[in-house]
């Protein structure tokens, strides 16, 4: 499968039952648990304080067990089956706590019968527990897809705001202007050229609005979108700037963001001197699983203002299509990207 669930959660979110449901739940079920005493006609208000507290500590000591059974964080696996290890686990921890309360309350409350029944606080108590573990479980798989639910819709805001920005360096104003400016002095000199850069132009913007909205492309595709593109800046910078490309057939049957190496490129221009004194050199090549993009360094005088957005335009959409990042490599004569190569299937 090519793409990748990524969903980072928060985990500072921690799950929390509010102590108020926890104590007036316990309270509840020493009540209820007690009825049958009441039913009674002849026992004490004491004698039923007594049974009633017997399953009122139990009830809160189950509560406070079943939530530190859960995981503490919810990016820890979480299981949907309701019968599981942690259930069992649960009850026998029950029927021993069931054990020792009955015994304390025997030594402390001598003159009453508890250890005669024994049998029927032990059913008391697996009743009690299953309830909770229940009401539990339901609370803690509703709290973790609601947070699952806000991760993606997070993922989603974030993955919108990066295809924003990529059509926003797409369909770079400065790009266009430049190349219409190189097409008017191309027609004015009556460069024969003037006709096939026109029609690299026009497959070049064809590319751009049948990819845009793709999450991935074919290498192949995506080196016939920048073989388009170097034509138009060929035009223009002619012999100032050269890309040498060693991708062969079967390295281009993987998987890119579309328009990642066009962004490059124009992150290669934008802060590299390109002339034909100093022509700008970039190579591409497969090394290690990654796509590398190399290009010398040849700083302007006057460096152009970045704010690192293309660079990070492109991680972003590498951690959400495929979970991995990006390589940035700067040396003092060469900048290096490495891009994760994507294949159709994980056991490529």
């Amino acid at each position: 499968m090519i793409f990748k669930e990524y969903i980072k959660v928060n985990p500072k979110k921690l799950f929390r039952v509010p102590a108020g449901v926890i104590w007036f739940s316990s309270f509840f079920m020493g009540v209820l648990a007690s009825i049958p005493k009441i039913l009674q006609l002849h026992i004490s208000l004491v004698e039923l304080a007594v049974d009633a507290s017997v399953a009122f500590l139990f009830s809160l000591a189950i509560w406070y067990l079943n939530i530190l059974s859960l995981p503490r964080y919810s990016i820890q696996p979480v299981t949907t089956r309701f019968f599981s290890w942690r259930l069992l686990r649960s009850i026998f921890i029950g029927a021993g706590l069931m054990l020792i309360l009955v015994a304390l309350h025997q030594l402390i409350f001598s003159h009453y019968k508890f250890l005669s029944m024994m049998a029927m606080y032990e059913f008391r108590g697996i009743l009690i527990n299953l309830t909770i573990y229940m009401f539990l479980h339901l609370l803690y798989q509703s709290y973790h897809s609601q947070l699952v639910a806000m991760e993606l819709e997070g993922v989603k805001a974030a993955n919108l705001g990066a295809q924003y920005e990529l059509l926003k360096q797409q369909v770079n104003p400065h790009f266009l202007f430049n190349s219409l400016n190189t097409l008017k002095a191309m027609v004015e000199i009556g460069d024969e050229n003037a006709a096939n850069f026109i029609v690299q132009l026009s497959d070049f913007y064809r590319f751009t609005l049948e990819n845009r909205k793709s999450d991935l492309i074919a290498m192949s595709e995506e080196i016939d979108i920048l073989e388009a593109y170097l034509y138009l800046l060929k035009a223009r910078f002619e012999e100032g700037i050269s890309i040498a490309i060693h991708i062969n057939e079967q390295q281009q049957a993987t998987f890119i963001p579309p328009f990642t190496l066009q962004l490059l490129i124009e992150n290669c221009i934008k802060h590299n001197i390109v002339s034909l004194d100093k022509p700008l050199k970039i190579t591409l090549n497969i090394q290690d699983d990654h796509l590398v993009v190399t290009n010398g360094l040849q700083a302007k005088k006057v460096p152009e203002t970045s704010m690192g957005v293309g660079l990070e335009n492109i991680n972003q959409r590498y951690l959400q299509l495929a979970g991995k990042q990006i390589v940035v490599i700067a040396t003092p004569d060469y900048f290096t990207v490495k891009l994760p190569l994507i294949y159709a299937h994980t056991h490529h």
